[in-house]
């Protein structure tokens, strides 16, 4: 897992996992597979799935050279809200993009650090 800072604000962390890794070959059955995850966890609720990819590419716009697909999964960990602040970083989400040779899901740090490896793991998941 690759951490960094996109545009110096928003701490991202990558993981790429190539095709010949895992036995799922499409983001949707990747998809499939992080919102079981996200229903067998006590707390998570599922919100939906949002195709990044089909809406650009219906407004015409850029899409990353090589980009294949891009779907992102919304969800929330969500068990108690101890200051009004907590909505403006709620609900969590993973971005899930496919290239030729691989899968690239990235996701901002939760608030708790266990809820970030928590998603670090549902990604990890997909390897054979």
């Amino acid at each position: 897992m690759t951490k960094t800072n996109f545009k110096d604000k928003f701490p991202i962390n990558t993981i790429e996992i190539k095709k010949d890794a895992t036995a799922l070959k499409s983001v949707d059955a990747i998809l499939e597979q992080i919102k079981n995850n996200i229903e067998q966890h006590p707390v998570a609720v599922y919100v939906a799935t949002f195709d990044n990819y089909a809406h650009t590419s219906s407004l015409n716009g850029e899409i990353m050279e090589g980009m294949k697909d891009a779907k992102v999964i919304m969800f929330c960990f969500g068990s108690a809200i101890p200051t009004n602040k907590i909505l403006a970083i709620r609900p969590r989400s993973i971005g899930i993009s496919e290239f030729d040779d691989k899968f690239v899901f990235d996701f901002m740090d939760a608030p708790k650090e266990e809820l970030t490896n928590i998603m670090a793991k549902w990604c990890n998941n997909i390897k054979i």
